[in-house]
């Protein structure tokens, strides 16, 4: 799914295939590079225009959508079966398996790609950039922008399985034009090479191809750091390369638990000390109730007696508590050492390992000692998943949930109808839920790192799931146990409000429970779950800011909820 496809090198160099969103310059491109190569153009969009005598925007509008993507289906057929052809397609069709295999079989893939805000200067105000000047009606609501920001996020998952892909922000058609032949040229001299990387633009020197950029899912780009995302099936073997190619060189500090480094620690020290780093390990208990500032300083303690520097490297192998333990540790040892995140649990692929959020509990309240403090890298090995105990990884289709929940409606569509491919991890399957949500996750904390605005909605369900964790001293819930229970008191106290339709809490229950899920609690003090809720991160001006939804896929924020309506919900909650 990540490298070069089977099949001979004639076969697969037959065609150069762009696909990318709208306002990326695909067709521009693809035209300048026919000419450069002599071969020929096709467009099949222009293709179906042709064919029916319309725009896409009235195929759209007076026939629907399933029959474009009908006639998409016949125009890329068509387009396979050409030789030495670049061919242009829509925006939307590598999200269909059909389409993508059939243009995986008969050429060289290359995604265009560019952030939300460009794409919306270069449709809206520079279309000259792009033959695409018809705007798709998906794109031309209330708020375009975000409108481009969703749609774009919801096709990141089929984006990042090209081969190739070029970040035309700062580009010229001719230079992106130039990047495309480049990946090619690869391809020629390499046939059987991994060749899915971003070509972003360098300095002159850089070395093209960095192993940094392969695999990479998505990318957070925050105002103190920018940096990459990789998911994938074996990643694991490839951790000594990625931080040679992130230009890290410091001894490794590995810090997991006990039972992850039992599988997984033998395995990382060896691709480590291949690579020639020097590595030390540290394991602590597992469990939540670890997450304490006792084991901060017993790292610390560690660190020491192996003379750390600034320079060497924390390594999080695990999952969030291990992450959040380990990244306090990265932030405040000698005022900041680089580290890494490698998560092994599906709740810290998803939520934990992206965003820079790390800290200790405190026994009043969860994650009250913390920073925020970006890692150089998460790498996601879905393989790990295979050995996390049953309830761990139902806990993590939580987080997985809330995404869809929130943000996305088509995702939580996605996951409505793949429950019961994901619960048996059916590998494909699996990874594209995984990259959707770290990707995301990624876009959230891209625009908000410090938790200002926008990035509180993606503590959905948590107020009342920290509650749940506090009062029970962390021992009873899993974390994603207690978000469940969360978002469902979250729905309920939204219906309450008259803010959400009893059909969609009834939706979201039941795809909870179609994984397992909790959505209620017993023998718990209410008055010790509000009393830790009181201490949430969230509050603001001593009152609660609620995360809430006015429809899946919509999340809203509210303060000033009564403690009346809070009691209500979570007395609903409760089993009796």
């Amino acid at each position: 799914m990540k490298g070069i496809r089977s099949g001979t090198m004639t076969e697969y160099k037959a065609n150069i295939i762009l696909t990318g969103f709208s306002g990326t310059g695909k067709s521009l491109v693809a035209k300048g590079i026919a000419r450069r190569l002599n071969w020929n153009f096709i467009d099949t969009d222009e293709e179906i225009v042709k064919q029916v005598g319309k725009p896409i925007t009235e195929i759209f509008q007076q026939d629907g959508e399933s029959r474009f993507r009908e006639l998409e289906r016949e125009a890329i057929r068509k387009a396979c079966q050409q030789r030495q052809t670049v061919i242009v397609v829509g925006g939307g069709a590598v999200v269909a398996p059909r389409n993508y295999e059939l243009l995986a079989q008969n050429g060289f893939i290359v995604c265009l790609e560019a952030r939300a805000e460009t794409i919306y200067q270069r449709l809206f105000h520079e279309a000259a950039y792009d033959s695409e000047t018809e705007i798709r009606p998906l794109l031309s609501g209330d708020n375009p922008l975000e409108n481009i920001r969703r749609l774009k996020a919801s096709r990141q998952p089929y984006y990042a399985n090209a081969d190739w892909t070029v970040h035309t922000d700062r580009l010229s058609i001719s230079q992106v034009a130039e990047e495309v032949l480049r990946g090619w040229g690869l391809l020629r001299r390499f046939p059987f090479a991994s060749l899915r990387a971003s070509a972003h633009p360098r300095n002159d020197g850089e070395k093209a191809g960095n192993d940094i950029d392969k695999d990479i899912t998505c990318e957070v780009k925050t105002a103190t750091q920018s940096y990459p995302v990789f998911v994938g099936y074996g990643l694991l073997d490839k951790l000594g390369e990625k931080i040679k190619g992130a230009g890290l060189s410091g001894a490794v500090n590995i810090i997991s638990d006990e039972t992850v480094f039992s599988i997984y620690g033998a395995k990382v020290q060896k691709t480590l000390k291949d690579a020639g780093f020097v590595v030390n390990s540290f394991m602590v208990p597992p469990g939540e109730a670890t997450k304490n500032i006792d084991y901060i300083n017993r790292i610390y303690d560690f660190l020491v007696e192996h003379r750390a520097e600034r320079d060497d490297i924390i390594i999080a192998l695990g999952g969030g508590m291990v992450g959040d333990l380990a990244g306090f540790v990265a932030a405040t040892f000698l005022r900041g050492m680089p580290w890494i995140q490698v998560p092994t649990s599906l709740v810290a692929m998803v939520d934990a390992s992206i965003g820079g959020k790390v800290g200790v509990n405190h026994p009043q309240g969860k994650n009250l000692i913390g920073a925020f403090y970006q890692p150089s890298f998460v790498l996601a090995d879905v393989q790990t998943l295979t050995t996390l105990p049953q309830r761990e990884l139902t806990s993590g289709w939580a987080e997985i949930i809330k995404y869809g929940l929130i943000l996305d409606r088509g995702f939580f569509e996605f996951l409505e109808g793949n429950a019961g491919k994901l619960t048996r991890l059916e590998p494909d399957v699996v990874t594209q839920a995984i990259a959707r949500s770290a990707a995301i996750k990624a876009r959230v904390v891209s625009e908000d790192e410090k938790e200002r605005g926008k990035r509180i909605i993606l503590n959905y369900g948590h107020t009342i799931a920290h509650g749940l964790e506090a009062a029970t001293q962390y021992k009873r819930f899993l974390h994603g146990e207690a978000v469940a229970i969360g978002m469902m008191g979250a729905a309920k106290l939204s219906q309450r409000l008259g803010l959400l339709s009893s059909d969609m809490v009834k939706r979201q229950q039941s795809l909870l429970q179609r994984f397992d899920l909790p959505v209620s609690f017993s023998k718990i003090d209410l008055g010790e779950v509000t009393k830790a809720m009181e201490l949430d991160k969230k509050t603001r001006g001593k009152a609660i800011r609620w995360v809430l939804l006015e429809d899946i896929g919509k999340a809203v924020i509210r303060s000033g909820v009564s403690q009346q309506d809070v009691l209500t919900v979570l007395r609903e909650l409760t089993e009796p």
